[in-house]
């Protein structure tokens, strides 16, 4: 089964949390309430510097389609 990059996640036990959910290596769910990240792969030191870089990246893009998504439902 194909998934897309980002999903969007809710859960009514966390009325003000905003899921996404990047589905792509590497994986992970940010709450964009708090901007807390949790990351669904093991990573060794060696990967930190990297994931640092494209850390950055990948959250501004899940960001990015938050923002895409709600201003479609809001059309």
């Amino acid at each position: 089964m194909d998934f897309p990059k980002f999903l969007l996640g809710d859960n009514t036990d966390y009325p003000d949390a905003i899921f996404v959910i990047h589905t792509e290596f590497p994986r992970f769910i940010i709450n964009l309430e708090d901007d807390e990240v949790e990351w669904l792969e093991d990573f060794d030191a060696s990967d930190e510097e990297e994931l640092t870089t494209e850390a950055e990246g990948l959250i501004d893009q899940a960001n990015k389609f938050y923002d895409r998504e709600v201003s479609r439902y809001e059309e």
